[in-house]
């Protein structure tokens, strides 16, 4: 168990340094850590990665919050963006982990890593919009999209930060900027979606510290560990240039994607 909580402990560091860099909550690479760690911890097989995708966003919560604070004290969080983006985010997310709990896991792993891949692809070779917008995107297609962008992170476990952040680069807000308001969206995203995983899921045979698939200890241990890292990948994302952060964004949605496919055997 000191072992185990030790790693938790690492993976928290990780996450709270893409929380950060990429606003994006490390759920990602939660997943594939958790699909792996918590079999090891008693949860049982079929419901490893149910389990991993519930953990990784109870953790996030806290993640999102350290990572969402520090941009907002440089003044890279679009609040008005946000207010419109939750509540739909609020309701996808609901929705997504209601739809994912009836899902086979290994139909979960797929979807995840295929998700990664597209993403990957989208970013690292898709055309980036150069003008900047003046005013902060907002209306209710934004609130429609935020529907969307929860219900996908609930179903692979993430912020939502994969597609919010394109999304607000694409409307003319710069690379910065969007990882910021990313960051304030995902913690909406994380609630909802962990809330459901928990409540919704009869979750047999899990631990007896976990609510629902979200097993407690990896929660706890990654989000304390996330929340002292956070403020570090902010200061990276600020130092970065847009070109070279969408690249390393890819790059990293591609590893994950390859390591969940290589490991579904």
């Amino acid at each position: 168990m000191l072992s185990a909580l030790l790693l938790y402990a690492l993976l928290g560091l990780a996450a709270g340094i893409l929380a950060g860099l990429l606003g994006i909550g490390g759920g990602l690479v939660l997943v594939v850590a958790l699909a792996w760690l918590l079999p090891l911890q008693g949860v049982p097989p079929e419901a490893a990665m149910h389990a991993a995708l519930a953990t990784s966003l109870a953790s996030t919560v806290l993640t999102g919050l350290s990572s969402a604070r520090a941009h907002h004290r440089r003044g890279s969080v679009r609040w008005v963006s946000v207010r419109w983006l939750v509540p739909g985010m609020l309701l996808g997310g609901g929705l997504g982990s209601w739809f994912a709990v009836g899902l086979d896991g290994a139909i979960l792993r797929y979807a995840v890593a295929g998700y990664c891949l597209l993403a990957a692809l989208q970013i690292g070779l898709g055309r980036q919009r150069e003008r900047v917008q003046p005013t902060d995107p907002r209306g209710p297609g934004l609130s429609l999209a935020g529907v969307g962008i929860g219900a996908v992170s609930a179903v692979v476990g993430i912020g939502g930060g994969s597609m919010t952040v394109p999304l607000l680069v694409w409307l003319g807000v710069t690379p910065v900027r969007a990882v910021g308001t990313s960051s304030a969206c995902g913690v909406a995203i994380a609630l909802a979606s962990a809330a459901g995983y928990a409540s919704l899921a009869q979750a047999p045979g899990m631990p007896p510290a976990s609510v629902g698939y979200v097993f407690l200890p990896a929660a706890a241990g990654i989000a304390v560990a996330s929340v002292l890292a956070a403020p570090w990948g902010t200061r990276l994302a600020h130092r970065i240039g847009a070109v070279a952060l969408r690249r390393v964004f890819a790059l990293f949605l591609a590893l994950v994607g390859l390591s969940l496919l290589l490991g579904s055997g």
